[in-house]
């Protein structure tokens, strides 16, 4: 008699026989892929939710600028609306719904859109950190005045001028081993040089 097939599959040119001990852990393996990937697709639907969510916080110049559709605006106007806990809750379902249909580069475009309303734009940080570092060099290096003035001739040099000299006055201790102090004039210094940095430099 000839002997009975086994059943099974192969592998990676193994064969695997059905109900044996390697058969089981390749079931648990393909199982535990599964429930990975129910996982994960949990996690993104929640991420997506939540990126609905914060939608609603977005300023609306910076709504304008993202390519989203009217449908997806009108429902996030339509969530800012509604009071009632149970119809908003639903309302940001269907948000979250439509998120999952916009494509990889428009997510990313809402998320870096979030981060800038959050944490200002890479051009707004940088300005504000050029500005600490001109108001500190001007207070401390008397050179740094001539160097301003001939990159932003349009600055009012007496007002800054007097600026610095009464920040000057304000960071001297009081008593020796004091730490310096800064009154309003360093505070005006900051001010009136950040506002010189965020105009836009004339071509040549």
């Amino acid at each position: 008699m000839s002997r009975k097939l086994k059943k099974g599959y192969f592998v990676r040119g193994e064969f695997v026989a059905e109900g044996s001990e390697r058969d089981l852990e390749l079931k648990r393996e393909l199982k535990g892929t599964d429930e990975q990937s129910r996982t994960d697709l949990k996690r993104e639907s929640l991420e997506l939710q939540k990126l609905g969510e914060d939608l609603l916080t977005l300023r609306a110049d910076l709504m304008a600028r993202l390519n989203l559709s009217e449908k997806l605006k009108d429902a996030v106007v339509e969530a800012k609306r509604i009071t009632n806990f149970e119809g908003k809750r639903r309302q940001m379902q269907y948000i979250g719904k439509m998120m999952r249909l916009l494509d990889p580069a428009t997510l990313e475009a809402v998320r870096t859109t979030l981060h800038e309303q959050n944490n200002g734009s890479a051009q707004e940080n940088l300005v504000l950190h050029l500005a600490e570092t001109w108001r500190d060099r001007l207070v401390a290096d008397e050179d740094a005045f001539g160097e301003w003035i001939s990159q932003h001739p349009d600055t009012d040099s007496q007002q800054l001028r007097a600026l610095t000299r009464q920040a000057r006055k304000d960071a001297k201790p009081e008593k020796p081993g004091e730490a310096a102090r800064h009154g309003r004039a360093y505070r005006d210094i900051f001010q009136l040089v950040r506002e010189q940095l965020g105009r836009p430099q004339e071509s040549a």
